[in-house]
């Protein structure tokens, strides 16, 4: 058979390809082997002196333990251990930063730093939870991720070895802050690229495996991913694996239809799609598998990454991807400004200059990215973090950084997913932990989750087409609410075709029952207080944030005893840093279901924002609900057009991209029993009561006090 010239070299290529490939992977191995051999040599050596010595010996032990597990893996006797050795060996793996070990774990930056001594404490911790971050590739078999955290650890044990031979007890705090440096820079691109690539390319297929290939009955699967598997973890699967085919159909169905009704809403057309990110906690993997099929129904493939655990993937607090059990919130908490120690302008360049090269390789699959599909959890205790001295923080110029490199990433991501053609859904379920009680609220949020929507968008059309006819909404608080708020709204210029509130049924935020709108910001001003409300997974007790058209001018909360602290707190976690935020959102959420179900059960404090959202007017500090999208027309089930996709701020796009977003929108929630009246203003000072003393009053919205006459006859 002849082979036209053509054809031959692109066999010679390939052939080529495959070479550099082993040569690459031999190279690989030959350095795994290396840094293998000498870190086993470390627990042996009395070179180091005290504190030092203990901390290179015990972090060797881990990084030992790691790179067992890790040939374990390769070798494929994880798939033939019991379930007992699996949890054996998972329970070593993060005893250490365990809450009940953590005072005592170089993870700990208090601890450190009372070990090593200020400045050596935080750049060794640090050092210690970057080593950490292999526990993932150990589980993936991708011996490259363990190298290079080996070769730093190495690097710095050398580093330490060589300043005792010149007469030092450490090295200079600078010479050891640049080896961590050039480590996040040197690697950067190719995390970059790797990340990308799990978001966009269903190839990437580690997790999606596990979940389609693995028998879900029997629990050891849980161990094969390399997460901590906590009780919760195993009870969730366990309790899903009791239920009926019929009812995962009926989770998996809610959860993929949200996703692509999202499309339809907003007029986008799903069918140029083919790729969705699914992004959950462990135990739901038979909801996952029924979700997995779904979405092959509507021809688009699963992408499913893991949460951060490592700097060089921007790791957070809060999780994106699949993940398990939180070892120990502090931890993560006490870790969250790590960057401190190498976030500069040429870090920052260097990180969007490697995100753009990684978008132009997977720019094809980009194109066809749909946008994520999570499953959000809730029930665990309410973390409230302790704040510690010891731990790294970010200067005001770092912070400033921060910020800059956010709005520019976003600007990037925008540039290749376009938001006006993405979308996205949430929907949320409870864990065990959520008390006895579990099981049954369970149940009810699966029904929660599928209410009649065509009975609440009926209502809403009640409360919007009174809202439309007003300039301003005035909220006050109840009781010890200070709540004193105007919404100043957008004018409609054609109230018969126009609109200012969307009619927010069960698509992209599950469940259903809310209206929002972008509210104008000249004109918006007060005060927002919530005795307490839990956001993004920390709780705030007594916080206030005052505005003054429409943007944040004060922010306080009662967390701590440090009025310092307190501004701190919120700086970090609600203000992202910025100076100042807007208010992107205001909402009326109307599930009154929800909130009876919450106050029967005593798990009001445990919600996610999902669904305490609407449990109550919400306001959403940061960007606007159409982000992105401010040019997409979108209309409501009645034919009319939602004019309010944009504020002033939103506005600037067309001139200045960086002032126009701050790639963030948190929801605060004022509860029902803290509401004491909710109402639309007209222009010639008329009021129209929508709530009153946390009771729906507007005529024709009686439906949605019926679960309260329900709850007050208990």
């Amino acid at each position: 058979m002849e082979i036209d010239m053509e054809t031959e070299m692109e066999i010679g290529m390939e052939k080529d390809m495959e070479k550099e490939k082993k040569g690459v992977e031999e190279n690989i191995e030959e350095r795994y082997n290396l840094a293998r051999g000498r870190i086993w040599e470390i627990g042996e050596e009395a070179g180091l002196k005290a504190p030092f010595a203990h901390y290179f010996q015990s972090t060797a032990s881990f990084v030992r333990l790691v790179a067992e597990t890790y040939e374990w893996v390769e070798s494929g006797e994880i798939y033939r251990a019991s379930l007992e050795e699996l949890q054996e060996r998972n329970g070593k793996l993060y005893e250490d930063i365990l809450p009940g070990n953590y005072g005592v774990s170089y993870g700990n930056p208090a601890y450190a730093v009372e070990m090593l001594g200020e400045g050596a404490g935080q750049l060794l911790s640090f050092l210690y939870a970057e080593l950490r971050a292999m526990i993932a590739p150990a589980f993936e078999k991708d011996c490259e991720q363990l190298v290079i955290r080996m070769e730093l650890f190495l690097e710095m044990y050398g580093a330490f070895g060589c300043a005792l031979e010149d007469g030092k007890e450490m090295p200079e705090y600078e010479e050891l802050r640049h080896i961590i440096y050039w480590f996040v820079s040197d690697y950067s691109e190719m995390a970059s690229k790797k990340r990308l690539g799990e978001m966009l390319c269903p190839e990437e297929d580690f997790a999606l495996r596990i979940i389609m290939d693995s028998d879900l009955d029997d629990l050891r699967y849980l161990y094969y991913f390399g997460e901590y598997v906590s009780e919760s973890e195993l009870k969730t699967a366990s309790h899903l694996n009791g239920m009926s085919e019929e009812e995962i159909g009926r989770m998996a169905d809610t959860y993929t239809e949200g996703y692509r009704i999202g499309f339809e809403v907003c007029n986008k057309d799903i069918s140029k799609k083919k790729t969705v990110n699914i992004q959950y906690r462990l135990g739901f993997e038979r909801m996952i598998r029924a979700s997995v099929k779904n979405f092959a129904r509507m021809g688009m493939r699963p992408t499913i990454y893991r949460a951060g655990g490592s700097v060089l993937q921007g790791k957070s607090i809060r999780k994106r991807g699949f993940f398990g059990a939180d070892a120990n919130k502090q931890y993560e908490y006490d870790h969250k400004e790590d960057q401190a120690l190498y976030l500069d302008k040429q870090y920052v360049n260097r990180k969007l200059e490697a995100m753009r090269e990684a978008y132009e390789m997977w720019k094809e699959e980009a194109a066809v990215f749909g946008g994520p599909a999570l499953v959000e959890t809730f029930g665990e205790e309410p973390f409230a973090p302790m704040a510690k001295a010891e731990t790294l923080k970010l200067s005001q110029k770092q912070q400033k950084l921060e910020v800059g490199y956010m709005s520019a990433a976003g600007d990037l991501q925008n540039e290749y997913i376009k938001g006006e053609e993405r979308s996205f859904t949430i929907i949320a379920f409870p864990v065990p932990e959520i008390g006895v009680d579990y099981e049954e609220i369970f149940d009810e949020i699966v029904k929660i989750n599928t209410l009649d929507y065509k009975l609440y968008q009926s209502i809403q059309q009640r409360i919007i087409d009174t809202l439309d006819l007003a300039d301003y909404v005035e909220v006050k608080g109840m009781g010890a609410n200070r709540t004193d708020l105007k919404v100043k709204l957008h004018e409609l210029k054609n109230p018969d075709k126009e609109t200012n509130f969307e009619n927010c049924v069960a698509d992209v935020n599950i469940p259903v029952g809310e209206v929002f709108t972008s509210p104008l910001l000249k004109g918006t001003d007060g005060v927002l207080h919530v005795s307490r409300v839990f956001l993004n997974g920390l709780e705030y007790k007594d916080l206030e944030l005052n505005f003054a058209d429409g943007m944040i001018k004060d922010y306080r909360c009662g967390n701590f005893s440090s009025e310092e602290e307190n501004r701190k707190y919120l700086k970090d976690n609600v203000m992202f840093c910025h100076d100042t935020l807007p208010m992107g959102e205001f909402a009326i959420g109307t599930n009154t279901v929800a909130y009876v179900m919450a106050k029967h059960y005593g798990i009001g404090d445990k919600l996610p924002i999902l669904i305490a959202e609407k449990m109550g007017p919400h306001f959403a500090v940061g960007d606007t609900c159409y982000s992105h999208e401010e040019d997409v027309q979108t209309f409501n089930p009645d034919g009319k057009a939602i004019i309010a996709r944009e504020n002033e701020v939103s506005a600037l796009r067309s001139v200045d991209r960086g002032k126009a977003y701050f790639n963030c929108h948190t929801d605060i929630t004022i509860p029902y029993d803290e509401l004491g009246e909710l109402s639309a203003v007209m222009k010639n000072g008329e009021k129209k009561a929508i709530i009153k003393e946390g009771r729906f009053v507007l005529k024709g919205c009686e439906g949605l006090n019926l679960p309260f006459e329900e709850m007050d006859r208990k």
